[in-house]
C-alpha cells in the first residue's frame, strides 16, 4: 500500500477520527480544570470582598442605632427613634449575613462570637438608656453610667470589626494573587476555543448534510399532502386562499379558479381579477369586509354572491385566519367554499317557516274562536236538558232517562274539552307579560282552587320554599293546578293522595335531562306524588295534545292538560319530564330559566 493510497483509506480515517477525539477529551479536561479553578479563585476573592463590605454595612447600622439614641436623649423627639428601630432590624439580617460567609473559618468564627456578644451587650444598654431617659434627666448619675459603658462597648464593637476587616483584607490579597497566578493560563483558552470552533464546523457541516437529507424526504411528503389537499379541495368543493397584507400578494390554489369556472391558474391570482367574478350589488360589501378582516384581524365568516365564468350564479363563503411565518410577518390565510346548496336550501327552510308560523297562528285563531263560539250552542243544549230533565223527567221512559244522563255527561265534557282548548290556546296566543313574583304565592292559589279536589280526597301537599322569579303570573298558577289536579285525579282509591314539591337551584350542565349546549342556570321544582304511576315509555307521549293513557270512563279528562304544561314551561325557555313507575306514582320535574 503506498502512503497515498494509506491516506484514503478507512483505516486511516478512524485513526484521524481516534486521535482528533482523544485530542478534543484530553483539551476539554484541561480546559475543565483551569475553568474550575478559575472560578473557585474569583468566588473565594469575591466573598472576601462580601465580608468586609458586609463589616462596615454592619458597623453603619450600629451607628445609625447610636444616632438615633443619641438624637432622642437630646431632644426628646419620638422620632429619632425611627432609625433605631429600623437599625436593630438592620443590625439582625447584617449580622446572620456576616455569619454566614464566615462558616467554616474557625478564627473568624471565634471573632463573630466575640462581635456578637459586645452586639447585644451595646444593644442591651441602648435599650436600658432609652428606658432610664424616660424617666430621668441626662444629668442623672446612672444614666450617665450606662451611656459611658455604652460607649466603651461600642469601641469593643469598633475594634473587634476592624480586627475582622484586617484578616479578611489579609486573606483577599493571598486570594487575589492566586487568582492572577491562575488567569495567566488565558492563552491556553484560546488555543482551545480554535479546537472548538473547527470542531463545531466539521460538527455544522456534516448536520447540514443530514438536514439536506431531510429536506428532500420533507419535500417529497410536502408534493404528496399538496396533491392530496389539492383533491380534498375538488372532493370538499372548496378552494385555499393566501394573502400578504404588506405586498399584497396573492396565491390561489387551482381549485379556486374551478370554482370561478375556469382552468387552473388561468389568470393571475389578485384582487382586481377575483372581484371581477364578484355580483355587482356584493362589491361594495365585499370589499369593506375584506378590508375590515385584514386591518382588525376580525376573520368571521361571510357569504357573498359570484357570476361564474359560465353565468351561473353561486353563492360563496370566505374565512381564515392570521398566521406568523417564520420571518415574523403576517399572513392571511383562508378558504373559500361553494355554500349555493346551503344557502338555497336556508332560504328555502326559512321561507317554509314563514308558511308554518303563518298556519299556526291561523290554527290558533281558529281554535280559539272555534272554542268560544261553541260554548253559546253548548249553553242553549245544557239550558233545554236541564228544562227538559226538571219538567218532564218523570214521564220519561227508563231508555229516555238513560238517554237524559248521557246528553248531560255528554255535554259536560264538552265544556271541559272547549274550556281545556280556550287554555291551549290562550298559553300560545296571550301577550307574555312577565312580572316578578313569589312562586309560594301563585302555590297558595292553586291549592285554594282545588281546594275541594284536596278535601275531597284529604290529600297531603307538602312543599319547600319556592323562589322569586319572573314569570308569566296566571300561566304558572295554572300550570301548578294542572300538575295538582294530575296528581290528584291519578291517586290510588285506597291510600291517602301525597304530593311533596321541592325546589333548587342548579348549572344546566350537571343536569343530564337539560341539553348539553345550554349554558344557563335553573330553578329546578319537583312534584313527587304516590299515585297509580304510568309507565316509563309513555313519559314523552303524555304531554301530547289530546293523548290519553286511560279510558275516558275511569278517568275523566281531555289529554290537554299536560300539553298545556309544557306550551306553559316552552314560554318560560324551560323543560319538562316525566318519571313514572306503575302502582308507585310519578315524578313531574320543571327547569324553570332564571333569566325568562
Amino acid at each position: 500500500m503506498t502512503p497515498k493510497t494509506f491516506y484514503k483509506s478507512p483505516a486511516f480515517l478512524k485513526s484521524v477520527f481516534v486521535v482528533s477525539i482523544f485530542a478534543i477529551f484530553f483539551i476539554s479536561a484541561i480546559t475543565y480544570k483551569h475553568i474550575s479553578i478559575l472560578n473557585n479563585s474569583s468566588k473565594w476573592v469575591n466573598h472576601s470582598y462580601d465580608i468586609n463590605l458586609e463589616l462596615e454595612r454592619l458597623f453603619s447600622y450600629l451607628k445609625d442605632s447610636e444616632t438615633g439614641q443619641r438624637g432622642f436623649l437630646i431632644t426628646k423627639d419620638s422620632t429619632f427613634l425611627d432609625p433605631y428601630f429600623k437599625a436593630k432590624k438592620n443590625i439582625a439580617h447584617s449580622f446572620a449575613l456576616v455569619k454566614k460567609y464566615t462558616k467554616n473559618d474557625p478564627e473568624q468564627e471565634n471573632n463573630v462570637r466575640k462581635l456578637q456578644f459586645y452586639i447585644n451587650k451595646r444593644q442591651n444598654y441602648l435599650s436600658a438608656t432609652l428606658h432610664l431617659s424616660l424617666k430621668k434627666s441626662l444629668t442623672d448619675k446612672e444614666l450617665k453610667s450606662k451611656i459611658i459603658i455604652g460607649k466603651q462597648t461600642m469601641d469593643s464593637v469598633r475594634s473587634q470589626i476592624n480586627k475582622m476587616i484586617v484578616l479578611e483584607k489579609k486573606t483577599l490579597k493571598e486570594r487575589e494573587l492566586n487568582y492572577k497566578d491562575t488567569i495567566k493560563v488565558t492563552p491556553i483558552f484560546i488555543y482551545i476555543t480554535l479546537l472548538i470552533t473547527l470542531l463545531l464546523i466539521s460538527v455544522s457541516y456534516i448536520r447540514i448534510t443530514k438536514d439536506l437529507e431531510k429536506m428532500q424526504v420533507a419535500y417529497n411528503r410536502l408534493t404528496v399532502l399538496n396533491e392530496s389537499s389539492n383533491l380534498a379541495e375538488m372532493v370538499g368543493n372548496f378552494g385555499s386562499w393566501q394573502i400578504n397584507p404588506e405586498t399584497n400578494e396573492v396565491v390561489f390554489s387551482d381549485n379556486i379558479y374551478r370554482l370561478l369556472g375556469c382552468e387552473p391558474q388561468s389568470f393571475k391570482a389578485n384582487r382586481e381579477n377575483f372581484l371581477k367574478y364578484v355580483h355587482p350589488e356584493d362589491l361594495l360589501s365585499f370589499d369593506i369586509k375584506s378590508i375590515d378582516r385584514i386591518e382588525n384581524d376580525n376573520l368571521t365568516p361571510y357569504t357573498y354572491r359570484i357570476i361564474r365564468k359560465d353565468k351561473q350564479l353561486r353563492y360563496f363563503r370566505n374565512t381564515g385566519r392570521v398566521v406568523i411565518n417564520r420571518s415574523e410577518k403576517k399572513i392571511l390565510i383562508g378558504t373559500t367554499t361553494d355554500v349555493t346548496d346551503e344557502v338555497l336550501a336556508s332560504l328555502s327552510l326559512e321561507q317554509q317557516n314563514i308558511e308554518l308560523e303563518a298556519s299556526n297562528k291561523e290554527l290558533l285563531a281558529f281554535t280559539y274562536v272555534a272554542s268560544h263560539d261553541l260554548q253559546e250552542p253548548l249553553r242553549k243544549i245544557q239550558t233545554f236538558v236541564s228544562r227538559l230533565s226538571d219538567k218532564e223527567y218523570h214521564n220519561l221512559s227508563d231508555s229516555g232517562k238513560e238517554f237524559i244522563d248521557r246528553i248531560n255527561a255528554s255535554v259536560n265534557r264538552m265544556r271541559i274539552l272547549i274550556d281545556d282548548l280556550l287554555q291551549y290556546s290562550r298559553a300560545n296566543k296571550t301577550e307574555k307579560v312577565f312580572e316578578k313574583v313569589n312562586l309560594n304565592d301563585l302555590l297558595e292559589n292553586a291549592k285554594f282552587d282545588l281546594a275541594q279536589s284536596i278535601e275531597e280526597k284529604n290529600a297531603i301537599i307538602k312543599n319547600e320554599e319556592l323562589p322569586t322569579m319572573t314569570v308569566i303570573p296566571f300561566q304558572i298558577q295554572q300550570l301548578f293546578i294542572n300538575i295538582i289536579g294530575n296528581s290528584l285525579k291519578y291517586s290510588k282509591q285506597n291510600e291517602v293522595p301525597t304530593i311533596k314539591i321541592s325546589s333548587k337551584k342548579v348549572v344546566a350542565f350537571e343536569e343530564e335531562k337539560i341539553p348539553k349546549n345550554t349554558k344557563d342556570k335553573f330553578y329546578k321544582i319537583t312534584f313527587e306524588d304516590n299515585g297509580i304511576g304510568f309507565e316509563q315509555e309513555y313519559a314523552e307521549k303524555i304531554f301530547v295534545l289530546f293523548n290519553r293513557l286511560h279510558n275516558k270512563n275511569e278517568y275523566a279528562g281531555t289529554g290537554i292538560g299536560l300539553a298545556i304544561c309544557k306550551k306553559i314551561v316552552e314560554n318560560h325557555k324551560g323543560f319538562i319530564f316525566a318519571e313514572g313507575k306503575p302502582n308507585k306514582g310519578s315524578i313531574f320535574t320543571i327547569y324553570l330559566s332564571e333569566d325568562c
